[in-house]
C-alpha cells in the first residue's frame, strides 16, 4: 500500500506523519527532505539548478540558498516552474529507490505538497489531501521559515488551495490544531486502509 500526503504549506502534513510513524507500521518517505539532501551536494541537480539560476544561488561552500531561492520562485511562476521540473525527476528517481527498498510488510506514506504537481499521485493507491483554515497556515509558515506575513501570504496565494485537494484527494483530514479530531480521523483511515497498529 503506498499513501500519498499532501497539502499546500502550513496546512500541517507533518503533524499527520509524525502520528502515523508513532503509531502504524509504515516507512515515511518525505520528498522535502529528499530535496534539502539533494542541496547540500556538488551533484547535477546543484548543476542543473546553477544553469537555470546562476551561481550567485549557491552559497560559498556550494550548498542552495534556499531562501534565496523561495523568494525567486514565489514571486515569478515561471521560475517556479522552471525550478519544480528540475526538481521532480531528482525526487522521483530518489522515492522510487526508497520504495523499492522498503520492507514488505510496511505501507509507505509520500509526504508531498507538489504530489500531484509530480504526478507521484499515479504511483499512490490512495491520495489524503491535509487542509487547515488559511490565517492558521500563514502562522505556521511564519513560525517555521521565521518569514514576514507579506511573504508568507504571498507563498500560501501562489499554491493550491483547499478546494483543489477537496476536489482532487480520497480522503481530507482538516488540521485546526484539534488534536482528538486529528487522531480520530487517522485511526478511521488506518482501519480503511488496512494499517497494522505497532504493539
Amino acid at each position: 500500500m503506498i499513501i500519498g500526503i499532501t497539502g499546500s504549506s502550513g496546512a500541517g502534513k507533518s503533524i499527520i506523519c509524525n502520528i502515523l510513524q508513532n503509531e502504524y507500521k509504515v516507512k515515511i518517505i518525505n520528498a522535502d527532505e529528499i530535496a534539502k539532501e539533494l542541496s547540500k551536494s556538488e551533484s547535477n541537480y546543484i548543476k542543473d539548478i546553477i544553469n537555470k539560476f546562476g551561481k550567485e544561488i549557491v552559497d560559498e561552500n556550494g550548498e542552495l540558498k534556499r531562501k534565496e531561492l523561495a523568494k525567486i520562485i514565489y514571486s515569478n511562476t515561471h521560475k517556479r516552474e522552471d525550478l519544480n521540473n528540475c526538481t521532480f525527476k531528482y525526487i522521483k528517481k530518489e522515492i522510487e529507490k526508497q520504495i523499492n527498498a522498503t520492507e514488505k510488510d510496511l505501507a509507505i506514506i509520500i509526504d508531498a505538497p507538489l504530489l500531484f504537481e509530480s504526478k507521484l499521485n499515479e504511483i499512490c493507491n490512495k491520495v489524503i489531501g491535509i487542509i487547515s483554515k488559511k490565517d492558521l497556515q500563514i502562522e505556521r509558515i511564519i513560525k517555521r521559515d521565521n518569514i514576514s506575513f507579506d511573504e508568507a501570504k504571498s507563498r500560501l496565494n501562489a499554491q493550491n488551495d483547499n478546494k483543489f485537494y477537496i476536489e482532487n484527494c480520497d480522503r481530507i483530514i482538516e488540521n485546526n490544531n484539534d488534536i482528538l479530531h486529528i487522531e480520530n480521523e487517522i485511526n478511521n483511515i488506518a482501519k480503511l486502509y488496512g494499517l497494522i497498529r505497532k504493539k
